[in-house]
């Protein structure tokens, strides 16, 4: 007679769910642990949870490379809920100190026997023995150039090799399996105070006088959270809008989910501005998150690439939909999905949507482009590809923006010279991610003559 599965720890579970959510496409791992399942577990869990499911996602290649030889046959197709059993216990052996190895073992046998396999939770109690008979352990201090571009498409690394050097594409891997920083937006001096009485620890950001970098605490349990006093927004997606400025008549092409447009409305409180989504559940969000506005910024349901008013906005800002490469440690399961035609498929998009928003700006109207990005095909060859259809508008270094915003007190100390390090020789502003604690940004100024 079957035995029946012993408890299992409420982090573990929720883990493994996600994980075969994300696994079967079934949503986001960001989406899904916000979601009602891992918000009602207790902080401890709730940390627990997070880790599990976005280092499994990070470290996700190299665990299936540890794993198969471990295996009778190397090359047997698993089922998914084998599979994520697997690479959370392996997850947990070789990356998490404080997880005694029974505990990482047992509850993995556990979750394979709960969701009905019970022979081959057999099999994913011998495999996880092996690998902690092993011994092995991989972390921060040991890491070498194997084991990180172990967890990415060798294809994906090749790229940035060619790009960047063999030195920036190391440290982009870094980044990418390491966990990122949380980055805050504050309104004021209070709303600071207000976070540190709640044992919240803030550093400076490093670009932006606005930005803190959470060290400790749960920024999202206060109450200056929950009254959009202060915001969890990286700092990198802060500074788009900020080099965005100001504007009477501004239109945000593709909006959700809203912080930019926020900025946007911080600077220029007399302005009208239009923030445009079509995708219906982000425009949803869209709607919630700009209410505490009111009027001052009209939501609409529309696709950017059907802009129909013409000449009719003096800033416009196109953070377009994009591959999201410059923000695999924040989503590391975009890595197991992209495929190289993906960036061709999105520029063929960015560029329309781009074309839409030069005819929809003014004469003497600025137009901000960017992308969350590190590809070409993405960047500088969808700017090149408008512009010789669109010769009306023409690029603007963003040197002069950046000496400007450090002159308004916009920047930190130190970051105007951060950002200059950072312009190519065309003046497009290129962050690589984590080389200022940020995700990887990619952002373009142009401007229409009057």
């Amino acid at each position: 007679m079957a035995r029946a599965p012993k408890a299992i720890s409420p982090a573990r579970k929720a883990a493994f769910e996600i994980l075969l959510a994300v696994e079967r496409g079934r949503g986001h791992s960001d989406d899904l642990l916000r979601g009602k399942a891992v918000s009602r577990l207790a902080p401890q869990d709730r940390n627990l949870a997070t880790t599990l499911v976005l280092g499994t996602l990070r470290w996700q290649l190299a665990l299936d490379a540890r794993i198969r030889p471990l295996l009778k046959r190397p090359n047997a197709k698993l089922d998914a809920e084998v599979l994520i059993a697997l690479r959370l216990g392996a997850f947990q052996l070789l990356h998490l100190d404080r997880i005694p190895a029974h505990a990482a073992i047992g509850e993995s046998v556990e979750l394979a026997l709960g969701a009905g396999h019970r022979f081959a939770s057999g099999m994913v109690n011998a495999v996880l023995r092996k690998l902690a008979a092993s011994g092995e352990k991989t972390n921060g201090a040991k890491l070498d150039e194997k084991d990180v571009r172990a967890a990415y498409p060798a294809w994906l690394v090749e790229r940035w090799e060619r790009f960047f050097g063999a030195d920036l594409a190391n440290a982009i891997c870094i980044h990418g399996i390491s966990e990122p920083e949380t980055s805050v937006r504050i309104a004021n001096v209070q709303a600071e105070a207000e976070l540190a009485q709640n044992g919240i620890t803030l550093a400076p950001g490093q670009l932006l006088s606005a930005a803190r970098t959470a060290l400790s605490g749960d920024v999202t349990a206060t109450d200056a959270f929950r009254g959009a006093r202060v915001r969890v927004q990286d700092e990198g997606s802060q500074l788009v809008a900020e080099i965005a400025g100001q504007g009477s008549i501004i239109l945000d092409a593709c909006a959700a989910p809203g912080g930019k447009t926020l900025i946007l409305a911080e600077r220029n409180p007399q302005a009208r501005i239009v923030a445009c989504e079509i995708n219906p559940k982000r425009f949803v969000t869209l709607q919630e998150r700009l209410a505490l506005l009111g009027d001052r910024v009209e939501c609409r349901q529309a696709d950017a690439v059907a802009i129909a008013e013409n000449a009719a906005y003096d800033l416009v800002l196109v953070d377009v939909p994009c591959s999201g490469t410059g923000t695999l440690a924040r989503n590391p399961e975009i890595r197991h999905r992209l495929e190289p035609a993906e960036f061709t498929r999105q520029a063929m998009q960015q560029r329309a949507i781009l074309a839409a928003a030069s005819c929809a700006a003014k004469p003497g109207a600025r137009i901000v482009y960017s992308t969350c990005s590190l590809e070409p095909e993405e960047n500088e060859e969808v700017i090149a590809a408008v512009l010789a259809d669109h010769p009306e508008a023409q690029i603007v270094s963003l040197k002069e923006r950046i000496r400007q915003m450090s002159a308004e007190g916009i920047l930190a100390a130190g970051g105007e010279e951060k950002l200059a390090s950072s312009l190519t020789p065309e003046g497009f502003l290129r962050l690589l991610p984590g080389v200022f604690g940020t995700d990887g940004f990619f952002v373009a100024l142009m401007e229409k003559p009057a």
